[in-house]
């Protein structure tokens, strides 16, 4: 009977969930309702799932608003018509127009308007008019016959307590304060649950509207299959096809990654083919195949990772560098017939080659059946006090006061008693559809069966529900995934090319994995750029792990996990790892299956291995139970069920009681933070072919980086690295700097790009009219081919880049300021005479090195001709250095480090501590622990020079400072200020 329903994906507008509306509908006694929310669908399906599980009548629908005026509502009498409604909004969305006052015909739907939107003489057969309960009286002295075209609207918009989160939302969707909401912004304040019977009694003097009702709800059948996969259902012509062709591919890469004598290669393939038929997945492998086969022809990097990685065929297809068999990955992990949720491929490409990807993927697949996922993005805890902060115009301190100092006593007046009245409630509410990060679906059906389509600024349809009702409606996504390690690998190839003439290649890894050179710069933690690794956690970790092999790399990749870290199993595989001889294993099944890892569940892999092994549960069943223990699947009956079959299994088999509870027990702690080893394997593969590169061709591989635009550090960190490999780092220069980061052999010019506030636009034309026309002469040759503006000029003086002219920065500007004097602020044209202007007669003029210094901390960001310490007011640089931190173990000392970046953590308790990182005067690191006593003392307070004091720690051959005081030194001040 409620044919008007919102939930809170009626973005900013409704407040209840799902479960909410379900809960209100059982409690109010009613049986039927159609969800309309405002604009999209994104809510739709999963709230017919969860209804239909809860034995109610869900129908679907949509309300059609412009901006705050409701037009109309649509109402889908079958999945036809919900795709209808789809389409029109999805053909408004792309055109960017408003919608039209009145509805077109749909096929399959019925339109209601509001009451006086349309003069009934004009309604045609599929259109009615909602009647409030408010405006029964509207309609009482008119003509009977008018009644037959009445229908009950009773909107549910948000529960009986929320009207005023209703208009806080409503506020913030507007941007404006909360005093100045009107009327129409806002929903009526009767917009809730009542309850089926009153809801009755309130139209009792009119039958007609309640059987109107009931007849145009009664004639809506919606039926959804949630079982099957909606993915592309072939990527031939059939089924058969498919199995053929990847049965072929899958043969031919067998031979090429194993050779033809390898029988448990062919064994294992065999297997995951018929499972793969099974389970239909067939086309899935194909499509995933045929967009790596386009890559892989554009020349394309890439990395596929993920649970796919536990796939021999997707190795002998190409889709994955990650031997399964070799690394003893189970292909369950992957794809098994007890698994009910679908899994998906993650490929990772450059981040400037991922649209090519995208493009071939919506050329290549049908128009209208391949979109992006969609995601929702919700309102957290500090967005959610901002908003509302803006919303009742608190000044911007009083807003970051409340969100880093909830408990400061200023904190305590009525506005923000009000605004944390609805924390909690407005907590992971929707705020904005936006893009999942990576996801592509192709599907059997147009998606507008499924969902309406947003258009964001890219251009490409994107569905507007999110990647959990994705997979329980039965799609398959494809991960198309960018990163910019990948960009580091692509570029240093190109460089190395160019620089040298060396045509390298970094495919087929594991001929890394035995390279003495490598394992040396693994084991010393010689790691920044590299993919993954460089962190300060990651070099920590592999120092104190003395890593300096492939296996062992792998298992970094997954014990530095949060969960694994805080659970103490990192530090208990490391000591395991340096002694294995005295390892206990809790039963000689551990031995056999964690040998690798030292008796340590490392992976989720693991989790599967001793359930397997120990537990008696079938492979299908243990990746079940990782699923539910991980927290992806709650069905608890299930997990009983394999609760009891493993303890049934360990008595049969004998089995110490006390032993298998203990083992029940980690099985069930540590699933839920394990990491995938295929994952860590993928990541592994990729850090070492950034190490190959690093290793053999340092001064172009960390140029790659910077154009890349770094990893985890600023560019000042990547900089002092090519410096400390020996190459010059070159100021920009507009005869020898292009956009990005140029090198010539060991001579690296920093970009225009590096510059902070010089135009993108002459950035560029700087080296494009140096391309064709030559160096520049001079300054006014270069103002003339560039027609660069006086504050862009004076900026690239400022910054040495026209220092080719061997005249003085200082004199420059005076020129620059001479040629662009006045109202003339840029010249152009070809110059008619030698020159414009006569060159001023000028004093000597004085300068310093401290002033270009300054000048490049201001420009650049970082000190470039030397580093941060060459302008420090004192001499001292510390009691000891970096790299003999660790010969001070115990003892207190004292050291200067430049500032890089800190992490913030909490302790147990819940204080606030930090892990910091610094560069010493050589460039070395420095990583400090700043525990939550000393740091109120002794806060980081940003980038500088800090004087450092503490007690050096030393765990595992890794030096650390523990902080006791630190803070800024001063640093010279610039003589211009003086």
């Amino acid at each position: 009977m409620l044919l008007n329903v919102h939930s809170y994906y009626s973005l900013r507008y409704g407040t209840l969930s799902p479960e909410d509306l379900i809960t209100g509908m059982l409690q109010g006694g009613y049986d039927t309702a159609l969800l309309t929310d405002i604009n999209n669908s994104s809510g739709s399906l999963d709230f017919m799932r969860r209804g239909r599980n809860a034995g109610l009548h869900i129908l679907m629908g949509m309300e059609f608003r412009n901006d705050d005026r409701l037009l109309y509502i649509g109402i889908a009498r079958n999945n036809a018509g919900f795709r209808a409604l789809n389409e029109l909004r999805t053909a408004y969305n792309r055109d960017g127009r408003p919608l039209p006052d009145r509805a077109p015909e749909l096929a399959d739907v019925y339109i209601v308007y509001p009451y006086k939107a349309v003069p009934l003489g004009v309604l045609r057969d599929f259109e009615y008019v909602g009647i409030r309960p408010t405006e029964r009286n509207l309609i009482r002295m008119e003509p009977t016959a008018n009644f037959g075209r009445y229908v009950i609207l009773a909107p549910v918009t948000f529960g009986p307590d929320d009207y005023k989160l209703h208009c806080q939302l409503r506020a913030i969707d507007r941007n404006i304060l909360f005093s100045q909401l009107e009327p129409y912004m806002v929903a009526q304040r009767d917009e809730v649950f009542v309850s089926k019977l009153k809801l009755m009694e309130c139209y009792r003097d009119f039958p007609i509207l309640i059987q109107n009702t009931e007849r145009l709800l009664g004639g809506c059948i919606f039926d959804f299959d949630f079982t099957t996969v909606k993915n592309k259902q072939t990527f031939t012509e059939s089924r058969h096809d498919d199995r053929l062709l990847l049965h072929q591919y899958a043969i031919e890469g067998l031979d090429k990654r194993y050779g033809k004598r390898d029988h448990a290669a062919r064994e294992r393939i065999a297997r995951e083919l018929e499972v793969i038929e099974k389970q239909q997945f067939s086309s899935y492998f194909l499509i995933t195949n045929d967009i790596c086969r386009y890559a892989r022809g554009c020349n394309f990097h890439y990395v596929g990772r993920g649970s796919g990685a536990n796939s021999a065929v997707a190795y002998c297809l190409g889709i994955t560098d990650v031997d399964p068999i070799a690394l003893r990955l189970p292909f369950e992990r992957f794809l098994n017939p007890k698994r009910k949720s679908p899994p998906d491929f993650d490929i990772d490409f450059s981040w400037d080659e991922r649209d090519a990807v995208y493009d071939y993927i919506f050329d290549h697949h049908q128009t209208g059946c391949t979109a992006l996922m969609g995601a929702m993005s919700t309102f957290r805890s500090r967005s959610i006090l901002r908003e509302l902060g803006k919303v009742y115009g608190l000044p911007k301190g009083d807003i970051d006061r409340l969100v880093n100092e909830p408990e400061h006593m200023l904190n305590k007046n009525e506005v923000t008693d009000t605004i944390l009245g609805v924390y909690n409630r407005m907590a992971d509410f929707p705020n904005q559809r936006t893009i999942h990060a990576s996801g592509v679906l192709i599907s059997e059906l147009p998606l507008t069966y499924y969902s309406a389509m947003d258009y964001p600024p890219k251009g490409r349809p994107t569905v507007q529900f999110d990647m959990y009702t994705a997979e329980e409606i039965g799609f398959e996504k494809f991960d198309i995934l960018s990163q910019r390690g990948i960009g580091h690998i692509k570029e240093c190839r190109e460089i190395v090319k160019r620089n040298t003439g060396q045509v390298i290649a970094t495919t087929d890894p594991r001929r890394f994995f035995t390279d003495p050179k490598i394992a040396t710069a693994l084991r010393n933690a010689d790691t920044i750029g590299c993919f993954y690794i460089e962190s300060p956690g990651m070099r920590q970790l592999i120092t104190k792990l003395r890593c300096d092999d492939y296996l062992t790399l792998v298992a970094a990749s997954s014990v530095i996990r949060p969960g694994v870290a805080s659970s103490g199993m990192m530090a208990e595989y490391i000591k395991r790892h340096h002694n294995p001889a005295s390892v206990e294993y809790l039963h000689p099944i551990f031995r056999a299956q964690l040998e690798e890892t030292h008796g340590v569940m490392v992976y989720q892999e693991d989790v599967m291995k001793i359930a397997n092994a120990y537990g008696g549960l079938d492979m299908a069943d243990a990746d079940v139970l990782r699923r539910m223990m991980s927290g992806r699947s709650r069905n608890r009956d299930q997990l009983v069920e394999i609760e009891h079959k493993y303890f049934a299994n360990c008595r049969a088999k004998g089995y110490d009681e006390r032993v298998s509870r203990e083992i029940w027990r980690q099985l069930e702690s540590f699933a839920g933070f394990s990491f995938n080893k295929a994952h860590s394997a993928s990541f592994a593969v990729e850090s070492y072919q950034s190490l190959y590169l690093k290793t053999y061709f340092p001064h172009e591989f960390m140029v790659a980086v910077l154009n890349n635009y770094g990893g985890f550090y600023d560019r000042k960190v990547y900089v002092n690295e090519a410096r400390r490999a020996g190459a010059t780092i070159n100021l920009p220069c507009v005869n020898r700097s292009v956009f990005k980061t140029a090198i010539y052999a060991k001579d690296i010019f920093l970009g225009f790009d590096c510059l902070l506030n010089l135009e993108e636009k002459l950035a560029r034309r700087i080296s494009q009219e140096r391309q064709f026309n030559g160096n520049y002469k001079g300054l006014e040759d270069f103002v003339l081919r560039t027609n660069a503006k006086l504050e862009q000029l004076v900026l690239l003086i400022r910054v040495g880049a026209l220092r080719f002219t061997g005249v003085g920065k200082k004199e420059l500007l005076w020129e620059a300021h001479l040629l662009l004097s006045g109202n003339k602020t840029s010249l152009s044209g070809p110059a008619l005479f030698e020159s414009a202007i006569r060159k001023p007669v000028l004093p000597k003029l004085e300068t310093s090195v401290e002033e270009d210094r300054y000048d490049e901390l201001e420009l650049i960001g970082f000190v470039v001709s030397g580093t941060l310490f060459d302008l420090a007011r004192s001499a001292y640089r510390g009691d000891v250095i970096a790299s003999e931190l660790s010969q001070y173990e115990g003892r207190m000392v004292r050291m200067v480090g430049d500032f890089v970046l800190d992490k913030t953590l909490r302790t147990k308790r819940g204080d606030l501590m930090k892990l910091g990182t610094f560069l010493d005067a050589r460039g070395d690191f420095i990583d400090t622990v700043h525990f939550p006593q000393t740091l109120k003392q002794y806060p980081l307070r940003g980038a500088g020079l800090y004087l450092l004091e503490g007690s050096v720690v030393v765990e595992f051959g890794y030096a650390s400072l523990e902080i006791i005081r630190c803070g800024k030194m001063p640093l010279k001040p610039d003589p211009r200020s003086e």
